[in-house]
């Protein structure tokens, strides 16, 4: 599962392109609001977890074994829904509720992936290898507040989603996963689409 190819003299894991190219196809059916959102981030997730394990990103590889259960969870939310799914902002408990998880499940992942070395910076010389753990949990428990936030329809995932881009696309390229990099980066354009995607949505069903 360790395949690679050479690209413009750099090492590419097929399973680092082939995943962040169905994570790609995620976020625009997740524009869609498809169930098929679900299915194609789970076969994502897989082969993500293989290629963060390869590059040594542990926190990645854990957030990728994240995404798969929520990937279930949201299949069930959104299927219960039928058809046409149903979308809104996040109340205001609600958005205290993200931002609080985010901020102190950081901190609390952040102690956890250093004290043990499960993150790659944890081995990193100090004080470089504390602002590489505080990166790498940040974006697992960012992701798994998007993830869940996206599975109840609340249409501030998207918000949450271009946060963690903000670190994930040079945290990307600094651990040498080139195409997960250049993948965050048209992230980002397709979560802007998306934000303002559901807003309009949500005005017309209003």
């Amino acid at each position: 599962m360790n395949a690679t190819f050479e690209a413009f003299g750099t090492t590419v894991l097929w399973t680092d392109l082939i995943g962040n190219v169905l994570a790609l196809a995620t976020v625009v059916f997740a524009i869609r609001r498809s169930l098929w959102t679900w299915p194609v981030q789970l076969t994502a997730s897989v082969l993500l977890l293989t290629a963060s394990l390869d590059a040594g990103l542990i926190g990645n590889a854990l957030k990728q074994v994240m995404f798969g259960v929520l990937a279930v969870y949201g299949w069930v939310r959104w299927k219960s829904q039928g058809e046409q799914l149903a979308v809104r902002t996040a109340t205001y408990a609600e958005r205290v509720f993200l931002t609080g998880t985010v901020v102190a499940g950081t901190a609390l992942a952040g102690w956890f992936f250093f004290v043990t070395g499960l993150s790659w910076g944890a081995h990193a010389p100090l004080p470089e290898g504390y602002f590489l753990v505080a990166a790498d949990a940040y974006i697992f428990v960012g992701s798994a507040v998007a993830t869940w936030a996206q599975g109840r329809a609340l249409t501030d995932f998207w918000l949450v989603w271009i946060a963690v881009d903000l670190v994930g696309v040079p945290l990307a390229f600094r651990s040498g996963l080139v195409v997960s990099g250049a993948v965050y980066a048209v992230f980002f354009v397709l979560v802007l689409t998306g934000f303002v995607n559901w807003r309009k949505q949500e005005a017309v069903a209003v």
